[in-house]
């Protein structure tokens, strides 16, 4: 049987004073896609003209804006408690996929894309720039993450 234990009595306190951790890899996240958008850009550019040109963009803003919020509300969660700091994490994961396609099927009915670049460039950028941050994070590379 599982028990409802505060935090304080399981050793979990989020010292006060710490970096947004969640934020911080968020926003370390959204400047390397300044280095992903190029060459989405460019390849919709000339494979699908201005129009996919356009479209790819805006798939990468949309998955740049998503990492930007799930930054905010982990460290949010964080902040609050261990159990709501997983919560979020593992449904919030779900919410916002969710939420890109919710938002890539506004778009589409908003502006005239093209929905195959916007799609594929939204699904490339969001698995080379996670790729990328975890392999970064797990090298060590981000010295702003460490704690002590």
């Amino acid at each position: 049987m599982e028990t409802d234990t505060p935090d304080h009595l399981t050793g979990y306190e989020p010292a006060p004073g710490l970096p947004d951790i969640e934020a911080k890899i968020a926003l370390a996240t959204v400047r390397r896609a300044v280095w992903v958008a190029p060459p989405l850009i460019l390849l919709f550019g000339l494979w699908r003209s201005g129009q996919g040109a356009m479209s790819a963009a805006i798939g990468v803003v949309i998955v740049a804006a998503n990492f930007v919020l799930a930054g905010f509300v982990l460290s949010k969660a964080a902040a609050i408690s261990l159990k709501l700091y997983h919560a979020a994490a593992l449904f919030g994961f779900f919410l916002r996929l969710s939420l890109i396609m919710l938002v890539m099927l506004v778009v589409a009915q908003v502006i005239d894309v093209d929905r195959l670049a916007m799609g594929i460039s939204a699904v490339a950028s969001y698995l080379v720039l996670l790729s990328w941050e975890a392999v970064a994070v797990s090298r060590g590379e981000a010295k702003e993450l460490e704690w002590s």
